[in-house]
């Protein structure tokens, strides 16, 4: 099972899914596109390691969502 993680002023909200499962891997792409057209994501890439990713990664264990801040 892999997750999106998608952090808010709350915390943060998860989203488990089995990416082998067409129905629910085409839900968690759409999510991916909303969410990072809100803000940005990024995949753990090792111990301690973390990328920005820009598209879907469908081997990506954990994708975490991160909300554009806002100032003022």
């Amino acid at each position: 099972m892999a997750i999106q993680i998608v952090m808010d002023r709350n915390g943060d909200s998860r989203h488990r899914f089995d990416p082998n499962d067409a129905q629910e891997l085409a839900r968690v792409v759409q999510r991916f596109r909303e969410l990072t057209n809100e803000g940005s994501a990024a995949v753990r890439t090792g111990p301690g390691q973390v990328s920005q990713i820009r598209s879907f990664d469908a081997l990506a264990d954990e994708t975490v969502f991160f909300p554009r801040l806002v100032v003022g």
